[in-house]
């Protein structure tokens, strides 16, 4: 039975993990320069974003490394820097998207049969995790430690996946974009 703090939350829950994907695949359409702005592509961006992926996978195995260690407070400040590090590489793929053309995959065979298989289970994954890791945030907050810990289980090797993964992507795409 959930409690107050969780019920608190799960408004807000729903509404982010409908919003999120919904607003970003907006955005990602959304380019300034249609609106008369004349920006050029942030294209400094995603090797900044592929090493926030990078960074969170780092705090994700760290996180977990606390908490198994017993450091409760240490597994706490790196889980708030992991989802800080989350909503910092969304915004910033969110602008660079708003900047620049799509960037199409030039490798052929297996690597682009790899590409695609990578990129489509990173998609769909980034966005399987938002709600399960608000909800076990939440579920930390409302001192339900027996049900967070039983969701982090699940939610931890796939939020470890989509942040590995979106490095992965970042290495395979890098020499097709354009400068």
């Amino acid at each position: 039975m959930e409690n107050n703090t969780e019920k608190k939350y799960n408004v807000w829950i729903t509404i982010l993990s409908i919003a999120i994907p919904l607003v970003v695949a907006l955005l990602f359409k959304v380019k300034l320069k249609d609106f008369g702005f004349d920006v050029k592509p942030l294209s400094f961006l995603p090797p900044i974003y592929a090493t926030i992926n990078g960074i969170t996978a780092v705090v994700l195995v760290w996180a977990v490394m606390a908490i198994k260690g017993g450091n409760r407070k240490l597994h706490e400040r790196l889980m708030k820097v992991a989802i800080g590090l989350s909503v910092a590489f969304l915004g910033m793929y969110v602008a660079y998207h708003m900047t620049a053309e799509a960037t199409k995959y030039g490798g052929e065979g297996i690597l682009k049969a790899v590409y695609f298989f990578i990129l489509i289970t990173h998609i769909t994954l980034s966005i399987v995790i938002i709600p399960m890791v608000l909800v076990t945030y939440v579920r930390a907050l409302a001192q339900r430690f027996d049900k967070h810990k039983k969701l982090a289980k699940i939610t931890f090797p796939i939020w470890l996946y989509v942040a590995v993964t979106g490095v992965i992507v970042y290495l395979m795409i890098s020499p097709y974009y354009a400068h």
